[in-house]
């Protein structure tokens, strides 16, 4: 710690075995100070804290594509409010590209079609190890619920009473048939064996429901969804309660799988009914660029409000647990660095 002048000059008129007794306490606080710089150091720099400009590449450019999903869904909404943060920050074009949802994008981000996808955690889980191993997260975004919904009057109660009806099981490619089908299969039905199964996205199956022209229908996507909401207003709908298989689901695929409430304040009208959650992932190749994702890991986590304020699922959204992606998936090393950078 160095001496101010002004320090060192009131010493010139203190007392000689005063003045040596200040010197050298204020030698013994330098030496401190500087003891303790060094272990804050040590401690920095084992627990990977301490980031240099060599630790974070810089973004080599080139455009960036996101995977989102069925446009009336909430990946795609969330995509189209990331995607103008991402182009302001990076100064790069990006683009979005409509899906049929979590199995589509991982396809297309393992291919390379897209830079980024979202997908539950579910889905990644089912890809085979070596596809696995190609791909990394960049984040643990929102929890998706899965929503049975049926209008009011039907007559089913539970998973059983679907059967021989009209359900949409969700479009080709997307984690909702997937999580459909391992729900249907926890009380022994298969979709083409003991259903009539519709293939649609959340759009088509909200105005077939409205119509008449299916019983009911599954969806998974974060609350509220805006094509259930508007479903709302024209339809008095609930949902069947799904809570029961969540246990069921998790002894037999993993821990992706949690109990959960769909609240009564989601949907107007609504209630509580317990269902099962999912966690959906922004996820990348494992060779994606790391200055990029670094940067992408920033823009996800500094503009979480903004989005939230208009994807409300979005608002949970927290550098806390977004760090929480394996299993099933490693962070990828540009995320990483960023979310040690953030620590205080």
């Amino acid at each position: 710690m160095r001496q101010l002048p002004g320090m060192r000059h009131a010493l010139r008129y203190l007392p000689e075995r005063v003045r040596r007794r200040a010197e050298a306490g204020t030698r013994r606080r330098s030496r401190t100070m500087a003891a303790a710089v060094a272990a804050l150091a040590l401690v920095l720099l084992a627990g990977g804290l301490w980031i240099n400009a060599d630790d974070a590449p810089k973004y080599r450019g080139g455009p960036v594509s996101i995977a989102t999903g069925v446009p009336t869904g909430v990946y795609h909404r969330y995509g189209q409010l990331l995607a103008p943060r991402l182009r302001n920050n990076l100064q790069e074009r990006v683009t979005i590209d409509a899906t049929g949802g979590s199995v589509e994008n991982l396809e297309r981000v393992l291919d390379g079609r897209d830079t980024l996808g979202i997908a539950t955690a579910d889905s990644v889980a089912n890809l085979a190890a070596e596809q696995r191993s190609g791909l990394r997260a960049v984040a643990r975004l929102y929890d998706d619920y899965v929503q049975l919904v049926v209008r009011r009057n039907s007559p089913v109660q539970k998973l059983e009473d679907l059967r021989g009806l009209r359900v949409v099981i969700g479009p080709p490619g997307s984690g909702v048939e997937l999580i459909a089908r391992r729900i249907l299969a926890t009380v022994g039905m298969d979709p083409e064996r003991d259903l009539a199964p519709v293939r649609a996205g959340i759009g088509d199956a909200a105005a077939q429901l409205r119509d008449g022209q299916v019983d009911a229908f599954f969806w998974s996507g974060g609350l509220p969804t805006g094509a259930v909401s508007e479903l709302t207003s024209a339809t008095e709908i609930r949902f069947v309660p799904l809570g029961d298989t969540a246990k069921r689901l998790r002894e037999q695929f993993g821990q992706v799988y949690r109990e959960a409430v769909i609240p009564a304040d989601a949907y107007a009208g609504g209630r509580e009914v317990p269902t099962v959650a999912v966690p959906n992932l922004l996820v990348t190749r494992a060779d994606a660029d790391t200055g990029l994702i670094r940067r992408v890991t920033g823009v996800v986590m500094g503009n979480r409000e903004a989005i939230g304020s208009e994807v409300h699922a979005a608002q949970l959204v927290d550098p806390r647990t977004a760090v929480f992606t394996d299993p099933p998936l490693m962070l990828h090393e540009g995320a990483r660095l960023w979310y040690r950078s953030a620590k205080p």
